[in-house]
């Protein structure tokens, strides 16, 4: 896996990639419940990368990368709570060149994958 820095090239859009995100964990009202309330940190999560996104409240986000929960995160260096650092190709599916199969074509994809065997 090789990793970009995304301060000097960012993806095509809507390319799938693991994102190196960091920020710091939200602070909790709560008493100390032995979570990383308030700490820096560095995580890696899929996402894609798209340059022009409209958020579920109507805001207008562009070159940002998009987690499946909806969460938009900029690249490092821009205004965000959180951003992304890095980013690095996924591997395409198995027995696969492509990172997604959609519809009627999955369980056929599906089952050429648990049928082929390993290439040693």
């Amino acid at each position: 896996m090789t990793w970009v820095d995304v301060r000097e090239r960012l993806p095509r859009s809507g390319i799938p990639v693991a994102a190196a995100i960091t920020g710091r964990c939200p602070v909790s009202s709560a008493p100390e419940s032995g979570t990383a309330s308030g700490e820096e940190f560095w995580l890696v999560r899929p996402v894609y990368f798209t340059t022009l996104h409209w958020s579920e409240d109507g805001a207008e986000h562009g070159d940002c990368f998009v987690d499946s929960d909806g969460v938009v995160r900029l690249p490092h260096g821009l205004t965000s709570a959180e951003t992304v650092t890095h980013r690095a190709e996924l591997p395409a599916l198995p027995g696969r060149m492509t990172h997604a199969v959609l519809g009627e074509d999955v369980p056929s994809a599906l089952q050429n994958a648990w049928d082929a065997h390993p290439i040693t």
